[in-house]
């Protein structure tokens, strides 16, 4: 049988995932380190940047047979779908609000989860590294603030998001930037 290899031309999703992940979860953590209040700007930009593009940027990965763009896309997609659901839900008296110790156990499964995704990029660059290290850390450090009711480590998580969201910015940029000039505008520790 005669096999013909088409190449691949289609673009790079990761940017979009890691801007709609990054963005959003810096515009979170602020609000985590105590900078403002929970309104309808992080909820729109969790639904739409971090939820919709995420998982758009999932399904692209898919389709360029990577693995693990597709199971972290979309998983961090729905992960703020289903973060911004919660918040509104019993506003719609479609639910109770969780307790802390239902919200502590839904932040422990994300970190697990994101523990399991940090070691797949023992294979990757570094930067990819710092993102994934740095949400597992955030999503424990949220977990415990949830379950012991310390503010005090909800801000210290905000400030530790703070970072990881701009970590995925960076790759972000760094990915758009390097392709589109050819070398390494910003490395990426391969």
């Amino acid at each position: 049988m005669d096999e013909t290899l088409i190449k691949d031309i289609t673009a790079n999703p990761a940017p979009l995932g890691l801007m709609g992940f990054g963005m959003t979860t810096v515009l979170l953590n602020l609000h985590n380190a105590g900078f403002f209040g929970l309104g309808s700007m992080i909820l729109a930009m969790g639904l739409f940047y971090g939820g919709f593009a995420q998982i758009i940027a999932g399904i692209m990965e898919w389709k360029k047979g990577n693995t693990f763009g597709t199971t972290a896309f979309t998983s961090y997609g729905v992960f703020w779908l289903t973060l911004v659901f919660i918040l509104i839900a019993p506003e719609f008296g479609l639910g109770d609000a969780p307790s802390a110790i239902e919200m502590s156990a839904y932040l422990f499964m994300w970190g697990l989860f994101t523990f399991g995704m940090f070691i797949g990029t023992f294979k990757a660059n570094r930067a990819l590294q710092i993102v994934f290290g740095t949400l597992a850390l955030l999503f424990v450090l949220l977990a415990i603030s949830d379950f012991t009711g310390s503010e005090m480590l909800k801000q210290l998580a905000g400030y530790e998001g703070i970072l990881c969201g701009l970590s995925a910015i960076y790759l972000a940029l760094a990915e758009v930037l390097n392709e589109k000039y050819g070398k390494t505008i910003l490395p990426l520790g391969e």
